[in-house]
């Protein structure tokens, strides 16, 4: 005789964000300013996912990675999965340069549509990469027309 493992999958509530903002995301400052808020002046790469509604409200936020000081290990795999737990309509993915300087690499570029290719799979939108920088600089890769 066999035995199978049965699994089942939860989404684990951390914590609870305070932020003066609201929750609905009507442009790129509005999900800058709950990355900045969230993200801090973290010394190294912290790559998060905002989940939002149909609504484009915030219904979670989720830690990917944690790196480096100047890289971050991105998998979409990472990415989707509290989006698909949280039954997200759209994501908007955002990390932070801790050298204060907001401007993409190419490997952020590049991950972008790597993830823009797999949210279309998944019926899941990535609206928008958001990197921030020091002083409340941050970069929209949506904006730049880099999605």
């Amino acid at each position: 005789m066999s035995s199978i493992t049965v699994v089942r999958v939860e989404l684990v509530k951390e914590r609870i964000l305070k932020y003066e903002g609201s929750r609905r995301i009507r442009c790129a400052e509005d999900a800058a300013n709950i990355f900045q808020e969230y993200i801090g002046s973290a010394d190294r790469e912290m790559f998060v996912t905002i989940i939002l509604s149909a609504k484009h409200i915030v219904n979670a936020i989720n830690t990917v990675s944690l790196g480096i000081l100047d890289a971050s290990i991105v998998h979409p795999r990472e990415v989707f999965k509290p989006a698909i737990l949280s039954n997200a309509s759209s994501v908007i993915v955002g990390h932070n340069h801790p050298s204060g300087d907001p401007e993409p690499s190419p490997e952020d570029v590049a991950v972008t549509r790597r993830l823009v290719e797999a949210g279309k799979i998944l019926g899941i939108d990535v609206l928008d990469h958001i990197v921030i920088g020091d002083e409340g600089r941050f970069v929209s890769l949506k904006a730049r027309e880099l999605l």
